[in-house]
């Protein structure tokens, strides 16, 4: 065997090395070991190239490869044309071909064109963004700078305006059109973050600085009272304890307390208002309902939904568990840091976990469809997006979305922290994952509702049935010249069959709902989809079947664009400007949720403690110290008191992460006990206009389920069971049964669930069906679950007052209400009276109140007696009229309503006696007032 060239690799085929080098030399003309040896060389240079081009960049100012990168092509490219391009004619003798030209000015302005160190009053700057008359740069519309070219003229003018020679601005050029990107594109992110953004602005990103607090000071009161007395401000006196009583009960479970509770507690508060105050808040933080209550304010961040949205709205069976987990963490008061990391890497974490599993269906709330009509690299994208962006809104208070097509205008978020987050879930498919039930979780009410699905379904199963074979009874009478209709064929039997057929699809789904499955998601490799309507499976193979997608910036937001490679991250400004620690990423099969949550919970990440202790304070007084819970950035409003932030976000790490620790901090603190009003509004008023100061607690209305919530309570109808798959309350019947298009024909009729112990549970467990608002909740500002909430609005309106006086729902409550204190059997008129008092608002009537509603119950009663009322009739079927999708034309078809077959109604005017329908209207009237709907 012949020895192979020096520097050529061994071989052990015998004999072969000689031919295959004739036959490289024969095609290339090259030796191979020449070739190698000219290879290396290359390489070594290019190495030494680019290491001694480095070394120069980094010699390179950050002013000098602004006007290099930027300035000098804007220049070239928008003005010299006029400026320059031609000596002989300079427009208004402005010459921006050298630094001394602009500086020079021209014939209207001189030195005023360039004011080194004031670009923000520099007529070169001005003129860009159109604010002087007549000298609106360059002067078509077409070719306006964008506002980032504007900033770059800007900040080189705040710089001094340099302007390197050319030699040095080809150099600085060739080294980013070389491959130099990541060096120069860091230099400049350094400058935009310490530049362009008012360091005001960039608060968030700071490291966490926690103030001590003296010993024997409330920690919130001290940093409040200080700045009370900064701004010359007396706080108001504490609420009374009737008072403060109802805002602990609403606040801790939202739910109203009880008589009894109210009485144990004004007694406790007169003998030690401290003492009396942490009891109680410790106690009903130990109620199931506590959970219930702050579920509800997590599930507005994230959107939860029972349903997907978007053209089939299909049903989202197991997405109740993801409920279920959210209330058991907080009653369990679960770490923060493990509450955030199971929601986003709970499976890559530990996946034989079923907790972990039903955790991660956060990833999976917002509102996504897949159809045959739908492109998957597209809806693909707009999951990437979504998720993204709820990840950064949710635990970064960073909205995301502002910078997937350019860098973040107004925070220091580049589009490639952008796309690297994204790449992080690059890798994170859907799946219904097989997960046990757990201990924990509620299963009642599985049979019933199978029961109601099933028949559901075979309704629709007949009718399609009979309706197939009369489509081919009358097609095969038909002539040749026949049209529909003709043989009997009506114009919406077609639609009907394609109705009837996508409502049994849809209902199949709603199977799951009882079945151990969980809406999650796993780590492997992109299958493309046509048409999602039901279960995804677990692959057994995870990176077998499908691609890894390419993670790189797409231009413009196009998910069709390709541009530079990324890696997945985070914010960058979080480790550059916060100092936290840095966290390795991995890329391929890596786990790389598991790294974005173990970022995002890293005690040193600036961002996180601030932002969940801010919406706890939120959910508290109704604004948060940052005055956006989902937007810490330059956009939302500034901490009204940045040292209690910084403190409660340190005292709360520093305590484990517990969020019951903190509302009990919270809610103790004599910033929380104020009485709604203050001894000198006017001064206040004066001093403290927009209310930031906490010297009184600011009054508001329940939203719209403690509304409904607390109307079942005081009524006794209210069913308390924690936890289980969706109820369906009863709603409204014209929306009910209103024809609600779906692609393919119409959904079904919403039915109500047939027993009042199934209807009347609380709001938390109503299902919330993304195409079918309540109309009851809607009017009371129940936000919509498409979009991430960070605070509940409030406003008034005149339907507000017309459903509380008028609609079916809240007479049933007045009457359900006037049938527990009747058969309560007090002593007389003026002890129900003062039972209701207590019930609905946690007081006694004064003497007005009770002669007032003693007078009008006895009028009600009069007319009363004089009325009869029949039980109602729920038929179950109606006929309905819709639209056929494919000819516009309307056409009536009947649909059966299982449910109805059941049902039992709540208790009505038929079903009591005229004292009692009497009182009924005496109890509208207190379930109307302020006292009941708001908490002073």
């Amino acid at each position: 065997m012949a020895t192979p060239p020096l520097g050529y690799p061994q071989r052990s085929s015998a004999g072969c090395q000689p031919a295959l080098d004739t036959l490289f030399l024969k095609l290339t003309g090259w030796q191979p070991v020449l070739l190698m040896k000219t290879i290396f060389l290359l390489a070594f240079f290019l190495f030494t190239a680019t290491a001694v081009l480095a070394e120069e960049m980094d010699s390179v100012s950050e002013d000098e490869k602004l006007f290099a990168l930027h300035v000098k092509p804007l220049l070239e490219e928008k003005c010299l044309a006029c400026h320059g391009q031609d000596p002989d004619r300079i427009e208004g003798g402005l010459d921006l071909r050298s630094r001394d030209g602009v500086l020079a000015g021209g014939d209207s302005f001189d030195t005023d064109v360039v004011l080194t160190g004031d670009g923000q009053h520099s007529i070169l700057y001005l003129s860009t963004t159109r604010q002087i008359e007549d000298y609106e740069m360059p002067p078509k519309q077409a070719d306006q700078l964008s506002e980032q070219q504007q900033w770059f003229i800007r900040d080189w003018i705040d710089a001094g305006a340099p302007w390197p020679s050319d030699d040095r601005v080809k150099q600085i050029q060739q080294a980013y059109a070389e491959g130099e990107q990541v060096l120069v594109s860091r230099a400049l992110s350094d400058a935009w973050q310490n530049r362009r953004y008012a360091p005001e602005q960039l608060w968030a990103y700071r490291p966490i600085e926690k103030q001590d607090v003296p010993d024997g000071h409330h920690p919130v009161d001290w940093f409040i009272n200080k700045k009370l007395a900064e701004h010359d401000v007396t706080p108001a006196p504490p609420a009374d304890a009737a008072t403060l009583v109802r805002r602990l009960r609403f606040g801790l479970t939202g739910l109203p307390p009880t008589p009894a509770e109210v009485k144990r507690f004004v007694a406790d508060y007169q003998a030690d208002s401290d003492a009396a105050v942490a009891s109680y808040a410790a106690r009903w933080m130990a109620s199931p309902h506590y959970g219930e209550h702050f579920a509800m304010h997590w599930l507005d961040v994230v959107r939860y939904a029972d349903t997907a949205g978007f053209a089939n709205d299909y049903s989202r069976p197991n997405a109740w568990r993801y409920r279920d987990y959210v209330v058991r963490s907080f009653n369990e008061d679960k770490p923060y840091n493990q509450f955030v990391r199971q929601q986003i890497a709970g499976d890559e974490i530990d996946e034989t976990n079923a907790e972990n599993l039903i955790a991660t269906g956060f990833l999976r709330m917002g509102p996504w469809e897949q159809t045959g009509m739908s492109v998957f690299k597209e809806t693909r994208g707009q999951w990437l997006d979504d998720v993204t962006d709820t990840v950064g809104q949710t635990f970064l208070a960073h909205s995301m979305s502002c910078c997937k097509c350019h860098d973040h205008k107004f925070d220091p978020v580049p589009t490639r922290d952008y796309y690297r987050m994204m790449a992080v879930f690059s890798t994170t498919q859907f799946a219904e994952r097989e997960a046990a039930f757990l201990d924990q979780e509620n299963q009642q009410g599985f049979a019933a509702d199978s029961q109601w699905v099933d028949a559901k379904i075979a309704a629709y199963e007949t009718q399609r049935k009979q309706l197939s074979a009369k489509i081919q009874r009358r097609k095969r009478q038909e002539s040749g010249n026949a049209k529909v209709g003709d043989n009997g064929l009506d114009p919406g039997d077609e639609a009907s069959l394609a109705r009837i057929s996508k409502n049994i699809s849809r209902h199949g789904i709603e199977r799951d709902r009882s079945e151990p499955m969980a809406l999650s998601v796993y780590t492997g490799a992109t299958i493309s989809r046509k048409n999602i309507s039901g279960r995804i499976d677990l692959p057994d193979d995870r990176w077998k079947k499908g691609e890894i997608e390419q993670d790189v910036i797409h231009s413009g937001g196009d998910v069709y664009a390709t541009g530079d490679v990324v890696t997945p991250g985070a914010l960058s400004a979080a480790e550059s400007l916060g100092q936290m620690n840095a966290v390795e990423f991995p890329s391929g099969k890596g786990d790389r949720r598991r790294a974005l949550a173990d970022w995002i919970v890293d005690p040193t990440n600036p961002l996180t403690a601030r932002v969940i202790v801010n919406r706890v304070w939120s959910w508290h007084f109704g604004k948060g110290i940052a005055a956006n819970p989902n937007n810490f950035g330059g956009t939302g409003g500034f901490p009204s008191h940045p040292e209690l932030l910084d403190h409660l976000a340190a005292w709360f790490m520093d305590n484990g992460g517990s969020i019951k620790k903190l509302n009990h901090l919270i809610v103790t603190s004599a910033a929380y006990r104020r009485d709604s009003r203050h001894p000198d509004p006017d001064q206040l008023q004066e001093k403290d206009p927009l209310n930031q100061l906490y010297a009184t607690f600011q009054p508001r209305r329940l939203t719209a389920e403690e509304l409904r919530d607390a109307m079942l309570s005081v009524s006794g109808e209210l069913e308390r069971t924690v936890g289980g798959i969706p109820c369906r309350p009863d709603i409204n019947l014209e929306v009910a049964f209103q024809p609600r298009q779906i692609m393919g024909g119409a959904a079904s009729v919403y039915e109500p669930d047939p027993m009042p112990q199934q209807r009347n549970r609380r709001t938390l467990y109503a299902e919330r069906i993304r195409g079918l608002r309540d109309p009851f909740m809607e009017t009371f500002n129940q936000p919509g679950p498409d979009k991430s909430c960070e605070l509940r609005e409030t406003s008034t309106v005149a339907p507000q007052a017309l459903t509380l006086l008028n609609s079916q729902e809240v007479f049933d409550r007045a009457i359900a209400f006037a049938n527990r204190l009747i058969t309560a059997e007090l002593v007389n008129d003026e002890a129900t009276l003062r039972r209701a008092f207590e019930l609905a608002v946690a007081r006694e009537p004064n003497d007005r109140e009770l002669a007032l509603c003693l007078a009008h119950w006895q009028s009600a009663r009069d007319e009363e007696s004089s009325k009869t009322y029949e039980r109602p009739i729920f038929a179950d079927r109606i006929t309905r009229t819709v639209m056929a999708e494919k000819t516009g034309e309307p056409y009536r078809f009947e649909e059966i309503l299982p449910a109805y077959k059941t049902y039992v109604p709540d208790l009505g005017p038929a079903d009591v006696d005229a004292n009692t329908r009497g009182l009924a209207h005496v109890l509208l009237v207190i379930l109307n007032t302020n006292e009941f709907s708001y908490l002073d």
